[in-house]
């Protein structure tokens, strides 16, 4: 029980790989904010994290808005004391080619992959900074690193992701607060699950690994850096893609 006693906020927890990170972080130890924009459908991680023992506190929010994000943390703050851990994980897709995308998917996926990612972290930072700790992980993507053919919107998202997560990095690590990022591959999730048999199969002939990558693979790597052993580890992109992308 590593992780015992921290307060850790998912977002975007209700499913797939936000799920299995909180489900893992309270499997360790943690208490856990299940933050979702559908509290209904987190309801399932929240009875998840409940049966492991720790205590679950399920919120609605948009990561979009700043003024919801704020509501949350003040939430946290005022139910649980403190904030130890952010794993900025809620995301969307909008896929389309460049020249046929519609400006609202554009800014759509900016305003939540990216501006998501801003919000929350700005809202933890004056709780971590004040207690001289805190760990943050952000979702990044492999997309972020190599794009890919319609997913402009996305590729740009995660790689803006990648450049704010080692600037946040050089600004708190003074104050003991780590930030890195988990850059997963193609995951096996319901954002997978309606790709044609044949798309799957060219996919996992492109992973020297041979297969999709699970949820828990990602939430493991999250789990390592909200720890205390990386400590020593900041501004970093752990990429978890079954050799997919070597770095």
């Amino acid at each position: 029980m590593a992780l015992a006693g921290k307060v850790a906020i998912v977002t975007g927890a209700a499913q797939g790989i936000g799920r299995a990170i909180a489900e893992t972080l309270a499997r360790h130890g943690a208490d856990i904010v299940v933050a979702d924009l559908d509290p209904g459908r987190s309801q399932d991680t929240v009875e998840a994290v409940s049966k492991l023992g720790r205590r679950a506190l399920n919120v609605k929010v948009n990561v979009a808005d700043w003024d919801d994000v704020k509501s949350m943390t003040d939430q946290v703050l005022k139910d649980w004391g403190k904030i130890d851990i952010l794993v900025n994980n809620a995301g969307v897709t909008r896929d389309g080619l460049l020249v046929r995308m519609k400006e609202e998917d554009w800014n759509l996926v900016l305003q939540v992959n990216l501006n998501g990612t801003f919000h929350c972290t700005k809202a933890v930072l004056q709780a971590m900074s004040k207690q001289r700790s805190g760990r943050i992980v952000n979702i990044a993507s492999i997309v972020g690193a190599i794009g890919n053919a319609g997913q402009a919107n996305y590729a740009a998202s995660k790689a803006a992701v990648i450049g704010f997560t080692k600037t946040v990095a050089r600004e708190y690590a003074s104050r003991m607060i780590t930030v890195n990022a988990v850059a997963p591959g193609f995951i096996d999730t319901a954002m997978t699950h309606g790709l044609p048999p044949e798309v799957k199969e060219t996919l996992q002939k492109q992973i020297p690994l041979g297969r999709l990558g699970q949820p828990s693979d990602v939430a493991e790597a999250v789990r390592f850096l909200v720890s205390e052993e990386a400590g020593y580890i900041t501004g970093q992109v752990l990429h978890v893609n079954g050799g997919m992308l070597m770095v």
